[in-house]
């Protein structure tokens, strides 16, 4: 019998990602909003994302080498409550600091729920389909960019930007009925089964896959978590809603693109993915006030980004195999790095240096990355057909 998807359940884990990335990125949607509502600076408001982002990349190794031997499915629904409880906290004070607290929380509750995803998807199909597997469990992510986050920063307008973080907590508590109806539980892994952290760190092929997510990603925020002030030089300012609707659907793209080439060409997406961005960047930074080569650029930004999660956590779950879990927490590290570090950088060049030196630092770590990920083609990013690799 041909084996199918569990579509249902994927989607499940899929809604986990898209809910992760809405409480991730709102504020980036919602900055104006934010600044005025808390009478904070932009760029301090902009820490919102960093906060999150630190709550992950403390988080995630601890959190997933803690659960390892839990039963899936309660793990999973650990990290989805943990979005439901400080998502309402964050809807219903005023205070920064206890907004602070609940961004680095709800970053932890991301840290374990992105260190279970990959590995969950790859379980519940056979070896031949994990990587579609995986493709649809990481639509959650250009979901939320492509429809999310633009609906979040509309809304951000009409009602206040606490009500949009309320609207987030309805949808969790939905998420966790729908868990535990349709996403089958499995069982954690044997301590006898177990490696070490560092071990799996050292596992050839996971270092250059750690490298080239922190640039990619790194370069991604630094942009996307300041879209509104980069708009500026092209009359665009009050286009964030669209612009982020724009980047969105092009991301959705992208990851329906990566779904159909991922087990068969998944070295070539992430060179090709990589390129594309670079190109991208490339134009705003020379032509950054024309607003057609910013729609352009922000289009080749989005398809090339968006299969991004899929293309490195499924490498990195080749590389690993058994492991896999360990490795996926590694990546949230590593992501939330970047995230944290896209996010400081922004902030520090918004303020002394400028928005024109936005595009080419983050060209500058996109080469880095394309360099890496070229050189990486015996283990990181391998060349030939997923299928064949062992995944243990």
């Amino acid at each position: 019998m041909k084996a199918t998807l569990p579509t249902s359940g994927l989607l499940a884990l899929a809604m986990t990602g898209f809910i992760a990335i809405m409480t991730e990125t709102l504020p980036a949607g919602l900055l104006p909003q934010i600044s005025r509502g808390l009478n904070i600076s932009p760029s301090l408001a902009g820490q919102l994302v960093t906060a999150y982002a630190l709550g992950s990349l403390l988080a995630a190794i601890p959190l997933t080498a803690l659960t390892r031997s839990w039963r899936r499915r309660p793990a999973l629904m650990t990290a989805i409550i943990g979005f439901l409880a400080f998502n309402t906290l964050t809807a219903l004070t005023s205070n920064l600091m206890v907004i602070m607290v609940a961004r680095f929380m709800a970053g932890a509750a991301a840290g374990l729920a992105w260190g279970l995803l990959a590995g969950y998807a790859r379980r519940m199909v056979p070896i031949h389909l994990q990587g579609r597997a995986m493709a649809v469990a990481m639509m959650g992510a250009p979901v939320a960019l492509a429809i999310g986050v633009p609906l979040g920063t509309w809304l951000g307008g009409v009602v206040s930007w606490q009500t949009v973080f309320g609207m987030i907590s309805v949808l969790t508590l939905l998420l966790t009925g729908w868990v535990m109806l349709q996403v089958t539980d499995f069982p954690g892994q044997l301590a006898q089964d177990s490696q070490p952290v560092g071990k799996v760190l050292t596992t050839p092929g996971v270092r250059p896959i750690l490298f080239v997510i922190v640039v990619w990603v790194f370069a991604h925020n630094t942009l996307y978590t300041y879209i509104a002030p980069l708009l500026g030089p092209a009359g665009l300012t009050d286009q964030v809603d669209k612009v982020l609707l724009v980047f969105g659907i092009s991301a959705l793209g992208g990851i329906w693109m990566v779904g159909a080439v991922v087990d068969g060409w998944l070295r070539r997406a992430v060179l090709l993915s990589l390129t594309g961005f670079a190109l991208a960047v490339c134009a705003w930074g020379a032509y950054g006030s024309s607003p057609w080569v910013v729609y352009t650029s922000i289009i080749l930004w989005g398809i090339t980004f968006g299969g991004a999660p899929a293309l490195l956590q499924t490498a990195s779950a080749d590389a690993t195999g058994a492991d896999a879990d360990i490795a996926q927490s590694m990546i949230v590290v590593a992501w939330n790095l970047a995230i944290a570090g896209g996010g400081i950088t922004g902030g520090l060049l918004l303020e002394h240096v400028g928005i024109g030196a936005f595009p080419w630092t983050a060209l500058a770590l996109l080469l880095a990355g394309l360099l890496t990920a070229w050189k990486a083609s015996t283990y990181g990013f391998k060349t030939g057909a997923r299928a064949v690799y062992k995944t243990g």
